[in-house]
């Protein structure tokens, strides 16, 4: 009597794989998390470094500064001396967690501030949550 083959792989096998994928899912995790939040807050910095060149380009052409970052993006009603826009888009007034980036006029460390609030989007926090300035 012919006696048939079945390939494939055991119950053992796949529970000694799925135990390694496991174990190199918990040790590769915290590292790439770890990046991506110092790329986010890293990206932030550069952006609000940006924000911050496009409000004093704006001072420089309108005698003052504006209102609201809005303004770098669209004409203001009103306004007889604009050359925006400053900014290109209005999503680049926001950081990359999609919080909205807060002018402060007059600001703690000059004429004005620019601040990300962090992951969290309300003022204080840490790591993620951390609050993010145009002055650091």
């Amino acid at each position: 009597m012919p006696t048939s083959r079945r390939s494939g792989f055991t119950l053992i096998e796949l529970i000694v794989v799925i135990a390694l994928v496991a174990v190199l899912a918990a040790v590769v995790a915290p590292n790439l998390l770890g990046k991506a939040t110092e790329a986010n807050r890293k990206s932030t910095g550069i952006q609000l470094e940006k924000v911050a060149n496009a409000v004093e380009l704006y001072r420089l052409e309108r005698g003052r500064y504006p209102e609201e970052l809005i303004d770098l993006v669209k004409k203001p009603q009103g306004v007889e001396r604009w050359n925006g826009p400053y900014i290109r888009k209005q999503s680049q007034l926001k950081d990359p967690w999609g919080n909205d980036l807060i002018l402060q006029r007059p600001g703690e460390n000059g004429p004005f501030d620019i601040v990300s609030y962090g992951a969290d989007g309300q003022a204080g926090g840490e790591g993620d949550d951390a609050d993010i300035n145009s002055w650091e």
